[in-house]
């Protein structure tokens, strides 16, 4: 170990550095953001068992669709609130992250943004999908309005009505619950603003919702009739959608057809 790196803090961990190195940044730069020298960081890389490249030869390893933020489509609008409910700005690195349990939705978010980059898996069996980009950091920040620590700052974006439906699905598909044995749904967020633009935007589709307040965060509750048509108006034309939710939810609408059938 030299001797800066024992005199100083080092601001990133060794799966942050391994991850800036495997997508291409160099030593030097990683050592500044880490404060610490290069020669420390390759010092880290070699024990964590990182191949590692030829001086001189630094290249991005993956790609990404850095503008994909710039243009609504339909699966944009499912992903920003996607990463709305379940994406991370790195405060340190260019980075954005997504994580999910089902590792299957972030294979199809990792293809829709044309990224090879790698879906890791933690201890707790969550999976993050980390996207090194300084564009795609800036993105939702500079055009959507999302901050480092938005679980409670977040606003909402300004999102084209015509793909209200996708982005409200991402959303829950990140926060929002299902229970099986009625029509009854919430979603749960820690921004108050962001909740009662939620509510509002699924009043002017014709579907009611209560805000409840708790201690430290509040939920959005769709029950009934209600709940009724946010299932058809959330999954018409859908594209992108978690299919264990969308199977949960269907089977509830179902089960009360047939009921009122009956």
């Amino acid at each position: 170990m030299d001797k800066l790196s024992r005199t100083v803090k080092r601001t990133l961990t060794n799966e942050e550095i391994v991850r800036m190195y495997e997508s291409g940044e160099r030593t030097v730069v990683i050592a500044e953001k880490a404060n610490v020298s290069a020669r420390y960081i390759r010092n880290i890389l070699q024990s964590e068992n990182v191949e590692m490249r030829k001086r001189g030869s630094w290249r991005r390893k993956y790609e990404v669709n850095e503008d994909y933020f710039k243009t609504w489509s339909r699966n944009m609008a499912y992903i920003l609130g996607f990463f709305a409910a379940d994406g991370t700005v790195s405060n340190q690195l260019q980075s954005i992250s997504f994580s999910q349990k089902e590792k299957g939705i972030l294979i199809r978010i990792k293809e829709e943004l044309g990224s090879d980059h790698k879906i890791i898996e933690n201890n707790a069996g969550v999976h993050s999908l980390v996207v090194f980009s300084k564009i795609m950091k800036s993105d939702p920040k500079e055009i959507h309005g999302f901050t480092n620590n938005k679980s409670r700052s977040i606003k909402m974006p300004k999102v084209p009505r015509e793909y209200q439906s996708d982005f409200f699905r991402g959303y829950f598909d990140g926060d929002g619950c299902i229970y099986a044995d009625k029509r009854f749904v919430n979603i749960v967020g820690g921004s108050l603003d962001f909740l009662r633009s939620i509510s509002e935007m699924l009043q002017t589709h014709g579907i009611q919702s209560v805000i409840k307040t708790f201690d430290s965060y509040y939920r959005i509750y769709i029950s009934g009739n209600e709940a009724e048509r946010l299932f058809y108006w959330m999954y018409d034309e859908k594209e992108l959608y978690l299919e264990r939710k969308f199977v949960r939810f269907e089977n509830v609408i179902k089960k009360f057809e047939k009921k009122n059938k009956g």
